[in-house]
């Protein structure tokens, strides 16, 4: 398994961004899929965004689609999330995530690695 930890959350107006970073320990953080989920208070935790091992296939949940992209740097074991445009229905914490495998998933059973997760608060 990868060890995950999740940065760089915080207090942020409407309109503005955020850049979440997320650790991995492990030597085969190269070879896994990773993807970035979220959770408001009282909801699902649900998908944002997800990357193959190698970089070149993401997707996005159409709510973040334009704002957030996800990026990784395995040189750095290291997986990122850009967040552009906040708006304050995008508070939530904020969760990393590994997959068994390299392909990349949207469905969050796919994921068996998780970080401790990171609060993102938009103010309108």
């Amino acid at each position: 398994q990868v060890q995950l930890v999740e940065s760089g959350g915080g207090l942020v107006q409407a309109g503005g961004s955020l850049r979440l970073s997320c650790a991995a320990s492990g030597r085969t953080f190269s070879l896994v899929a990773m993807g970035w989920f979220r959770q408001a208070p009282g909801k699902e935790r649900d998908f944002v965004a997800a990357m193959n091992w190698s970089g070149s296939v993401t997707y996005y949940a159409d709510s973040v689609k334009g704002r957030f992209t996800i990026s990784r740097d395995n040189a750095k074991n290291t997986v990122y999330l850009q967040m552009n445009s906040l708006k304050p229905e995008d508070t939530a914490v904020y969760y990393c995530a590994a997959r068994r495998g390299s392909y990349a998933s949207t469905d969050i059973t796919d994921f068996n690695s998780w970080g401790q997760g990171t609060q993102v608060t938009v103010s309108s």
